[in-house]
C-alpha cells in the first residue's frame, strides 16, 4: 500500500534529522530502502521538493544534498554554514541581514523566491 503525501515527507525528515551530515536524495532513497524497497527515486524527489517548498528543509545547492530546517523562518533567511572538513552544516538565523540584502538587489528589481545563504569554511572543531 502506498503511503500518503504527509507520511512519506515525515519518513524524509526523520532520515535528514537522524543524520549528522547533508544527505543526497540518493542517500536518502537508500536508508529508506531498507524497510521500503519498492521506493522509488520520483517518490523521494517529490517530498524533498515538498519539505524544501514548506521550509521544512534546504537544499544545499552547492552540495546538491538537504538537511532539515531547524529554524523559524517566516519572516528571515536561512544562514547555512557549511564545514569542508567533517561535513556538518549549522543552520543560523539570517533575518538581521535581510533588509541589507533586499536593498542591495532593489535596483535590480529582483523578487527572490528563497533567502538561503551558504558559507562554506571550518568549524570550529576542525579550525582549531
Amino acid at each position: 500500500m502506498r503511503k500518503q503525501a504527509a507520511t512519506r515527507q515525515s519518513d524524509i525528515l526523520s532520515v535528514l534529522t537522524a543524520s549528522e551530515t547533508p544527505m543526497t536524495a540518493y542517500q536518502i532513497l537508500e536508508e529508506l530502502q531498507r524497510d521500503e524497497p519498492e521506493i522509488a527515486p520520483p517518490t523521494v524527489y517529490r517530498a524533498l521538493a515538498a519539505l524544501t517548498e514548506q521550509g521544512r528543509a534546504h537544499r544545499l545547492e552547492s552540495l546538491k544534498s538537504f538537511v532539515p530546517c531547524r529554524c523559524d523562518h517566516a519572516q528571515s533567511m536561512a544562514l547555512l554554514t557549511i564545514c569542508e572538513s567533517c561535513g556538518v552544516v549549522e543552520e543560523h538565523d539570517g533575518g538581521p541581514l535581510l533588509p541589507e540584502l533586499t536593498a542591495l538587489i532593489a535596483a535590480t528589481n529582483f523578487k527572490p523566491a528563497r533567502h538561503i545563504f551558504e558559507l562554506r569554511g571550518q568549524c570550529g572543531n576542525c579550525a582549531a
